[in-house]
């Protein structure tokens, strides 16, 4: 019996999301995980293929994801005079001695250029993003430790189920983070092992600090990350104007202004 087309859809975008998630699957768990035949996952992977959502390998499939996601440098120009005021309000979140996640965004790494200035020493950095480690590298001071995981070039982090295992080795005392998007609703970010990666350092931390500019109120992206009872601060250039119009519920604890 012919399966409709909307099924087969469905099950395709189901397969591309997972595939995002997890960078790489076999086809044999492609297989499990869908409850469909290797014929069928076959079928899928070739029109995914064609349709430039991944790319297939021998024996399975990785995300083209990384390809189509922007890069570093280029997010680094966006919004950048707004971010460095950010990272300068951030930077006074610091206490010497303390061990600090500082995750992927633009704005976290220019908060580590910040750190490599200011007089905020001893520090402990933990950090998934390359950018970040090579910017405190010669900080006298601060101790850089990068988690494991799997390299995603364009972004040039590390993600994945090593990275998420990793950061349980450490004890945080503050976390640094960043979204693609804030609402009422909460965080949003742009990928599932990203917010998974964010979801399990913000469990650990004491103080979650998120380091978004104006441009992401109101803002959704494809993956929910958290609500705002989890977020400590919200450092921004936002207006408490704006943030009210987006309806993101704003305490005076929560908000510094940058």
């Amino acid at each position: 019996m012919k399966v409709p087309f909307h099924i087969v859809q469905g099950r395709r975008e189901r397969l591309a999301r997972l595939l995002r998630a997890n960078g790489y699957l076999p086809l044999v768990e492609v297989c499990q995980r869908l409850g469909v035949s290797q014929a069928t996952a076959r079928r899928d992977l070739v029109a995914l293929a064609a349709d430039k959502a991944i790319i297939r390998t021998y024996g399975g499939a990785i995300s083209e994801y990384d390809e189509g996601f922007a890069s570093f440098r280029d997010r680094q120009r966006s919004h950048r005079a707004a971010k460095m005021r950010i990272a300068q309000a951030a930077l006074g979140l610091l206490k010497p001695g303390s061990t600090c996640f500082l995750d992927a965004g633009t704005t976290i790494h220019l908060l580590a250029e910040a750190i490599a200035e200011a007089d905020i020493r001893p520090l402990t950095i933990v950090t998934n993003n390359l950018p970040v480690a090579e910017a405190l590298s010669d900080a006298k001071g601060v101790e850089v430790d990068l988690v494991a995981g799997r390299y995603a070039a364009r972004q040039r982090v590390l993600l994945g189920a090593k990275a998420q295992r990793s950061v349980t080795l450490w004890q945080f005392d503050a976390a640094f983070l960043s979204a693609e998007g804030m609402n009422e609703e909460g965080l949003w970010n742009s990928q599932a092992d990203v917010v998974a990666l964010q979801r399990a350092v913000a469990e650990m931390a004491p103080m979650v600090a998120f380091c978004i500019d104006a441009s992401k109120v109101g803002e959704r992206a494809p993956e929910f990350l958290l609500p705002w009872t989890c977020v400590h601060r919200l450092v921004t250039d936002a207006t408490a104007a704006a943030l009210r119009g987006a309806r993101i519920p704003i305490l005076k604890h929560k908000v510094l202004a940058a």
